[in-house]
């Protein structure tokens, strides 16, 4: 046999060999599913969604400050080249994507920064419509105090109303002595006469300085409530027939229920989340301990298995197990978003995790049933309610030991008629007069104690 007739039998059962394998043999490395990002004031987070495990490795750069990503297992594709576009000119972290094949088989992803991060990258399992996904989170170096920012989100509020009516009473008092002057020259009296008696003018006067006791006392009774949309980013919630996202109206009606609650200057509402990004459930509830927050209200629309299934729900949190099988598989569901929205399991503050999971107390429990059922109370001359009593089940989002704690389904997305009314406007707008005016009787009820705790 010749060595060319040798050279092509080889090559015949190479070719045989490769007919009979799959693309995933014949691919070098993992296939790229999708890029995300998430860009938001709190973190920005870029995922890399593959059909199999990635590993990495990164470090940070300076002169120009910069994140570097060697990722194993890749080859350059479109996909990844994607993310280069994904990035948007008002992403707070991240000022531009570079992506390249460092050498076979690694991409090296640069994130030009804006800002000095901490970074935390992990790996996710595959997850609901999920595959495998390898998960940058781009954190602050100084977190923002949350409290602080309350504080003086309320002085500029308050201040610009002072600046309104000042504005008024000027434009007013200017209007009284322009009539006053138009009124002395149409007049026969003397000059001596008018020069001696002029039209008055009031004095424009600057809007009163706080002493820094008494803006410190303000400060100290302004009741702060947390206000917590579900869900958000890589993490939808519930959809509904025709596709609307329960993370999309939770937050519409949240942001509604925070400028009604901001109105009131003796009350302050802090979201756990303003945009859509994903906010695990432990942070939620350490966001609204650091705000030292007088309630907790969680906002969802949740679906379920009927969708026949309809109506409003409140439900506290219970230490002895659900008060029926449908809050117990709500509690599941809502339990269950840190699998697909994305946690960092590593990171978590074991002293929070604890006293989340462990330090739920007896009173914490009682106040929250009151909150529960003068809400309840409201949302039911709203619509329907799914059952006429707060019910209770393990929600871990309403572990903060310390905090009343409700969670409010506001409807049935998964129902066609409630998602309807979850789209109307109006609907909304009720929903929230409702949550308001529960959450003014309670308390008025239950005043809340003079704020003597420290962050």
């Amino acid at each position: 046999m010749t060595v060319s007739s040798s050279r092509r039998q080889a090559l015949r059962a190479m070719g045989a060999l490769a007919l009979g394998l799959g693309g995933r043999e014949l691919a070098f490395g993992a296939a790229i599913v999708a890029v995300r990002v998430w860009p938001a004031d709190e973190y920005t987070r870029v995922t890399i969604e593959s059909d199999a495990p990635l590993a990495e490795k990164h470090f940070l750069a300076e002169n120009p400050a910069r994140l570097v990503i060697d990722v194993d297992g890749l080859e350059l594709s479109p996909q990844l080249r994607e993310l280069v576009g994904k990035v948007k000119p008002d992403d707070p972290y991240i000022a531009g994507v570079r992506v390249g094949q460092s050498q076979p088989r690694v991409v090296r992803l640069v994130l030009d920064l804006k800002q000095a991060i901490a970074p935390q990258l992990f790996a996710l399992a595959p997850v609901a419509a999920y595959r495998h996904r390898l998960v940058f989170d781009l954190h602050p170096v100084r977190e923002p105090d949350p409290l602080l920012a309350l504080i003086r989100d309320k002085e500029q509020a308050e201040a610009k109303a002072a600046q309104s009516v000042q504005d008024s009473l000027g434009e007013f008092i200017g209007r009284m002595n322009a009539a006053a002057a138009s009124a002395a020259a149409g007049t026969t009296t003397p000059p001596s006469v008018a020069n001696a008696h002029p039209p008055p003018v009031l004095p424009v006067m600057p809007p009163p300085v706080v002493p820094p006791v008494l803006a410190q006392s303000k400060i100290d009774r302004l009741v702060v409530i947390a206000l917590d949309p579900g869900h958000g980013g890589e993490d939808p919630g519930a959809i509904g027939p025709t596709g609307l996202r329960e993370k999309d109206v939770v937050l519409a009606i949240a942001m509604l229920l925070r400028d009604r609650i901001n109105a009131n200057p003796s009350m302050r509402a802090m979201l756990t989340r303003d945009a859509d990004y994903f906010v695990p459930l432990h942070e939620r509830v350490k966001k609204a301990r650091r705000v030292q927050a007088d309630l907790f209200v969680s906002i969802h629309a949740d679906a379920f298995m009927n969708p026949d299934a309809r109506g409003a729900s409140v439900f506290a949190l219970s230490q002895s197990g659900a008060s029926s099988s449908a809050a117990r598989w709500m509690a599941n569901r809502e339990n269950a978003a840190d699998l697909v929205g994305g946690a960092n399991v590593a990171v978590k503050d074991q002293t929070v995790m604890r006293a989340i999971l462990d330090m739920s107390t007896t009173a914490q429990i009682k106040d929250s049933l009151k909150l529960g059922g003068e809400v309840l109370g409201q949302i039911g001359k709203v619509g329907k309610l799914h059952k006429g009593s707060v019910e209770q089940a393990g929600f871990a989002v309403l572990k903060a030991p310390d905090i009343p704690s409700i969670l409010v389904e506001s409807a049935f997305i998964s129902n066609p008629g409630e998602e309807a009314k979850l789209r109307d406007p109006d609907y909304r707008a009720q929903l929230v007069d409702a949550l308001t005016t529960g959450i003014q009787r309670y308390f008025a009820r239950n005043p809340p104690l003079a704020r003597s705790r420290q962050l």
